[in-house]
């Protein structure tokens, strides 16, 4: 992977007071006026203003329509300066410290000199939509880190909606020069899918004892990870965490690999201990160079754009058709006439669509 310094360059980021030289011909409104322009926004995330950076997030994930418009007007801005950085997609079974391995592996590469932005996938609340687990919280000392960022990405109820605002904040993130894009899932479940098609290196983390987790997880999310971490391997654990991690390293010889031209491996780790820390991100390293040497870097972003692409037109179609008043009024008498047994359901969702 390329310098820290060199991805910045190639973005166009001019560095900021949080953790990066600042500029002083440039100067911005405050953070929190309501009334920045596109282009004050535009600035402010291109120089690396963390407060920038969040208001700018805070824009895109807005349900008011003129936010929405101003919203993808800065988007359209900031494409130019994003594309940059290296993502990394992390899910786990329940309770194998994710939160706890990013933190570490977080500060690790800051630590290098990269900049990180954490974007964690969080279930919401049923009565506010808003995140509920409270990242920041969970990651006290990468929160303060000057050369991280913590986003959570409130679910609010629909796997498309993270995916859609959780790809747009990666894209604001690169532009701010963020080097490392760490997204964070709730864990194993249909948001794994979504994930792994917006990242380009996918991380499954399990604790010791294969045929315990397995019972829980399902083949499908195994094979799409490009690397198995075997967490938690402390002192007490290290013997059965090197039985688990020949047990995995076993098992992927049966999967498709997640990745074409990747072998899927396994390895242990501690972030208590800080062990394997350091051979997680050489082996990131190693899928970077191996995978953009194939094409298969550029292949699989490319294609996770059409395929983004695709999902917001049927999301978008979703939300015009029952937007309308009319029309969710039409679809519960129709919903009746099929459980009268008047109409079958072809002719009933034909007839709503003519």
């Amino acid at each position: 992977m390329e310098h820290p310094s060199s991805r910045h360059v190639m973005a166009g980021v001019s560095e900021s007071h949080d953790g990066m030289k600042p500029n002083p011909r440039k100067r911005f409104k405050k953070a929190n006026k309501q009334d920045m322009t596109v282009e004050e926004m535009k600035e402010g995330v291109l120089s690396g203003s963390r407060l920038h950076l969040g208001k700018a997030i805070t824009l895109i994930e807005s349900e008011n329509r003129e936010h929405r418009v101003r919203g993808q007007e800065l988007l359209t801005e900031l494409l130019p300066h994003s594309g940059n950085s290296f993502r990394i997609g992390i899910t786990g079974v329940p309770g194998a410290g994710k939160s706890t391995f990013i933190e570490t592996f977080g500060e690790m590469l800051t630590g290098l000199g990269y900049r990180v932005a954490v974007l964690a996938i969080d279930p919401s609340s049923s009565l506010h939509g808003g995140s509920i687990l409270g990242d920041k919280t969970r990651m006290e000392s990468l929160a303060r880190n000057p050369k991280a960022f913590i986003r959570p990405s409130p679910t609010a109820g629909t796997l498309g909606g993270v995916h859609k605002k959780t790809r747009e904040t990666m894209l604001l993130c690169e532009a701010a020069g963020y080097d490392i894009i760490l997204v964070e899932t709730v864990g194993v479940g249909q948001s794994e899918t979504l994930v792994r098609g917006m990242v380009d290196l996918f991380l499954l983390l399990v604790l010791t004892g294969a045929g315990d987790d397995l019972q829980g997880m399902k083949k499908g999310i195994m094979e799409l990870a490009d690397a198995i971490i075997v967490h938690k391997a402390d002192a007490k654990n290290a013997v059965p965490a090197k039985r688990t991690v020949a047990d995995y390293k076993q098992m992927v010889h049966f999967l498709q690999p997640a990745t074409k031209g990747w072998k899927t491996t396994a390895l242990a780790a501690s972030s208590l201990e800080r062990t394997g820390i350091k051979e997680i991100w050489e082996l990131a390293q190693s899928f970077e160079e191996t995978v953009k040497a194939s094409g298969e870097w550029e292949h699989r972003r490319s294609t996770q754009t059409k395929d983004w692409y695709y999902a917001m037109i049927t999301e978008q179609l979703h939300n015009r058709f029952f937007g309308d008043a009319e029309k969710r009024t039409q679809v519960k008498q129709v919903e009746q006439h099929v459980l009268d047994g008047r109409m079958t359901v072809a002719q009933a969702v034909e007839s709503l669509f003519e």
